[in-house]
């Protein structure tokens, strides 16, 4: 299989104001997939404008036909498995079963605490991450008439209807992002694809080759979690977002430079990779120009 090259936009430009037309360019320089952020800030554009993610691909979804459209990624900090399961079959069915859900424990960030309450610790944020996910599962794909009913150490749901269902069966995609052991698990279980963006320790003073090793690391736990889940690891996409390995900005400097780190993560099994959508005067800023040549002629040379 040929490596996909999808992109991420960030929701921080009005719609009318150059956000609807970066999906729509997205779309004609034919990317596999445009994915966004689902947070309600996040870093340095905490002080700035910043929109929803479920407002955002709906819109997404009206103006464009073949894009895949995705959050990268959800989380429990802010959602509950009911509402966030009804919006998903909403935005399933208004972009004719074009949505994955990208999805994550979270972590300590602005969203963390937004709604009041203190930080959950890596612990927590597993236990909850774990009743999250089947649950949403089970709210996705059981679409009958008697509805889903579970009482939950931290989500409950009672008769919840979700009818007619998703247009894609038997329920849109979970990319699950996770490198721990129960992360893995839930990946291995529930899983159409999985996601990594390397390894955070290597971040400030790792190398490139430590992270390909990392990353090597991490697919082959996958695998042994796929293996007990019963499950073929190739089975699942393995999808790589850039941005926060060592080498983070020099993939992008030019086509070769990409070509090469591209290369490299398909060796290691690596099926889908995401580059983020330009933005000046932030840690995405990159050169419009490499970056479209990227999307245009990258995808042919990693045939």
């Amino acid at each position: 299989m040929s490596l996909r090259l999808s992109t991420v936009i960030l929701p921080y430009r009005r719609w009318h104001e150059g956000g609807r037309s970066a999906w729509q360019r997205a779309e004609q320089l034919g990317f596999h997939t445009a994915f966004t952020y689902d947070h309600l800030s996040w870093r340095t554009f905490r002080d700035g404008p910043w929109f929803g993610a479920v407002p955002t691909l709906t819109a997404a979804a009206a103006v464009t036909d073949r894009l895949r459209l995705g959050t990268l990624v959800t989380s429990p900090n802010f959602r509950h498995p009911v509402t966030l399961a009804k919006e998903l079959i909403s935005l399933d069915d208004i972009s004719n079963g074009r949505i994955t859900l990208g999805i994550g424990a979270g972590g300590t960030g602005f969203d963390a605490t937004a709604l009041g309450q203190e930080p959950w610790t890596p612990r927590e944020r597993a236990d909850r991450f774990g009743e999250f996910v089947p649950l949403l599962d089970r709210l996705l794909t059981e679409d009958g008439t008697e509805g889903v009913t579970y009482d939950g150490s931290f989500y409950s749901a009672h008769e919840a209807r979700n009818i007619p269902g998703c247009v894609q069966r038997p329920r849109l995609p979970f990319a699950v992002a996770a490198t721990g052991p129960r992360g893995l698990k839930l990946a291995a279980r529930h899983g159409q694809a999985w996601v990594t963006t390397g390894d955070p320790k290597l971040y400030e003073n790792g190398t490139s080759e430590q992270s390909v090793q990392a990353i090597r690391g991490q697919l082959e736990k996958l695998g042994t979690a796929c293996a007990e889940a019963g499950r073929d690891v190739a089975d699942l996409d393995k999808i790589l977002l850039t941005g926060f390995t060592p080498d983070r900005a020099r993939p992008l400097e030019s086509l070769d430079a990409f070509v090469d780190f591209a290369g490299r993560h398909a060796a290691l099994g690596i099926t889908d990779i995401v580059i983020h959508w330009p933005i000046p005067d932030s840690d995405f800023a990159t050169d419009e120009k490499i970056f479209e040549q990227i999307a245009m002629e990258a995808p042919a040379q990693l045939a």
